[in-house]
């Protein structure tokens, strides 16, 4: 069983999976319930139009978020997390109380302040939310952990948007909505008593209750790292493409496919599924890392999907009747919108998670909640314009299946000038494909590498891909040293230059590259980064380890950091390689799903890493494989 369903069975995760699951479905059910009960008996209330007091109940839940998020994030890195979200789920529990009231005297003004303060208690709950994950659990969990956070947020929202449709449709279907509402709450804070404790990020951090200096405070703190920032662009991005979608579904089941609420609730359904499934594939496409590589994956998804969702929709408007949901699914032209939106909610996930897992892993543990406050005040910017975008373009006189294509070549054009500001994000796209469609890896003693300062990695040279097979196989970046002509290669030069790998010459050749090469690998090593080299000095030609040259010395006399051993095989004998090598590569299938191996040793203290003694590592480790 993968672990991220292992993490169902931990105390450490199922209590904070079960409040924050029942947290979104409450949500869910009252705001669904509200907007059906205004749809069709707006009449009963005000001389508002329907279609104005949706769009009304919408802006009123989303502006708390504006307002709070701040607020919130400072009370989430202040605070110990578990006994906030207690708080947070007693707050919702008079948040239904409210409701439940409004509902009772039928009161418009008191259903609007129920939503708003609902709003509230979700703005609040967010940063807590995402930052109490790193807390609890390791590095190696966090894909998966939010891979099902993210996948029962989504059945959340569609359980609960059906249930609330439903339930107030029943006779005295305010009283069922109440009661449903009221004991959910009960069962999320009986669930969160469970959580445990969290430390405070930042216990003598002074609260400022100002949201508008407190808010751009937030802004500020989620540029502090480049990556991480362009991460939350990324995240919001999503939203404004997951909004937009999302509000297209009743026009697109009526107009489109001349369906009926029915058509309009399995395109929901099968929208969260995909967006579910993609999640949960995270972990096992990601080897249980933070694995960026998959979010250009997603964006290409993203757009695909998009595109072929436009191609296929019929450019007339359907006129007429609502057709039932049988007749709608017997045109060949449905099916195929229904895999599109499939696809589209599994690149959803296969884009968002990482993403998430980045921020979380990357964001200073001192003031990470405000971080995500910051992310979830853009998030809520974002889903406004694309509110306003796509009603805009509807209004001008688009068509749904126009303002699809519009939103696909947003996408792609978003994306790539994402991956153009932080080429880390294609650099592991390009690396992830390599060993998930040219090679199999398969990887042991990683965990030799550092998580965090210097070392210098050392490893044996078997093709021209062995960087970046070490790449694939590492959780931090890691800065080369390779071979200028190497560098310098027409088809990998691109990844290279992007991953900030450093050239060398052989001293006859190019005795200046072969000290700027040396300086910068100070420097490196010095800024607590992970340098990576082949001390052999070139690719081995006949598959056999050859003596490592003494450079390695020179690098560590300089700058002394921990050395560690690094050994490939499966690689010679490849298409990578300089020659093939039946003798050597006869376990592993070359070509197509080769299957190769990284093994890494434990790490020789400065004083200790002679090119003899690390030669010797290196050749145990490659005879261990065997």
């Amino acid at each position: 069983m993968s672990s991220q369903f292992k993490l169902m069975g931990e105390r450490r995760f199922r209590p904070f999976f079960l409040t924050q699951f029942l947290g979104a479905f409450n949500d869910n059910v009252y705001k669904n319930a509200l907007v059906v009960l205004i749809t069709f008996q707006a009449a009963r209330y005000t001389t508002l139009a329907p279609g104005v007091l949706v769009n009304l109940a919408a802006g009123i839940f989303i502006l708390p978020f504006f307002l709070f998020s701040a607020t919130a994030g400072q009370l989430a890195d202040k605070y110990e997390k578990s006994r906030l979200i207690r708080l947070t789920k007693i707050m919702e529990i008079g948040v239904m109380g409210l409701g439940t009231l409004a509902f009772a005297l039928d009161s418009l003004v008191l259903m609007f302040s129920a939503l708003f303060l609902m709003g509230t208690q979700s703005s609040i709950f967010g940063p807590v939310k995402y930052a109490i994950l790193p807390v609890h659990l390791r590095e190696d969990e966090l894909v998966g952990g939010n891979a099902l956070v993210e996948s029962g947020t989504f059945v959340a929202i569609l359980v609960g948007t059906i249930a609330g449709g439903v339930t107030i449709a029943l006779p005295g279907g305010a009283m069922w909505v109440s009661a449903a509402v009221l004991a959910v709450a009960v069962l999320g804070y009986l669930a969160s008593r469970g959580i445990p404790a969290a430390p405070a990020a930042d216990p003598r951090l002074k609260i400022n209750w100002n949201p508008l200096t407190e808010t751009w405070r937030n802004i500020a703190f989620t540029r502090g790292n480049r990556t991480v920032f362009l991460s939350i662009l990324g995240i919001s991005w999503f939203w404004f493409y997951g909004a937009l979608f999302l509000s297209q579904f009743p026009g697109y089941a009526k107009d489109v496919l001349g369906g009926d609420e029915h058509a309009v609730t399995l395109l929901l359904a099968l929208f969260s599924v995909g967006i579910g499934v993609g999640s949960l594939l995270c972990e096992k496409l990601s080897g249980k890392h933070v694995e960026i590589g998959l979010v250009p994956f997603g964006s290409i998804g993203l757009s695909l999907f998009a595109f072929d969702l436009w191609w296929a929709s019929p450019a007339a408007v359907h006129a007429g009747e609502a057709l039932p949901l049988s007749t709608v699914l017997a045109s060949p032209a449905t099916w195929r919108a229904l895999v599109d939106l499939v696809m589209i909610g599994v690149f959803g996930g296969f884009f968002i998670v990482p993403l998430y897992a980045l921020v979380q892993a990357r964001s200073e543990p001192g003031h990470r909640s405000r971080i995500i406050a910051g992310n979830n005040i853009l998030n809520a910017a974002f889903m406004v314009v694309a509110a306003g975008l796509g009603a805009g373009l509807l209004a001008a006189g688009f068509t749904i299946p126009q303002l699809i294509l519009i939103t696909a070549v947003l996408n792609a054009a978003v994306a790539l000038y994402i991956y153009t500001l932080v080429p880390e994000f294609l650099v592991r796209f390009i690396v992830w494909l390599l060993v998930h469609t040219v090679y199999r890896l398969r990887v042991k003693g990683v965990e030799h590498i550092p998580e965090e300062g210097p070392a210098l990695l050392v490893a044996n040279h078997v093709s021209f891909v062995d960087a970046l097979v070490i790449t694939a196989a590492s959780r931090r970046p890691i800065r080369f040293v390779m071979d200028h002509h190497i560098f310098r290669w027409p088809i990998l030069s691109f990844v290279f230059r992007s991953s900030r790998a450093i050239p060398i010459a052989p001293a006859k050749e190019d005795p200046q590259m072969m000290e700027r090469a040396f300086e910068e690998v100070a420097r490196a090593l010095e800024a607590g980064e992970l340098v990576g080299i082949f001390p052999e000095g070139r690719i081995t030609d006949d598959g056999e380890l050859k003596p490592f040259r003494p450079g390695i010395r020179r690098i560590v006399e300089r700058t002394p950091v921990p050395v560690v051993p690094l050994a490939l095989r499966g690689l010679w004998g490849s298409s990578f390689s300089r020659k093939d090598g039946p003798a050597l590569s006869r376990p592993f299938r070359r070509g197509l799903f080769s299957r190769i191996e990284l093994v890494g040793g434990a790490p020789f203290a400065p004083e200790a890493a002679t090119p003899e003694s690390l030669q010797a590592a290196v050749a145990g480790l490659r005879g261990e494989m065997r």
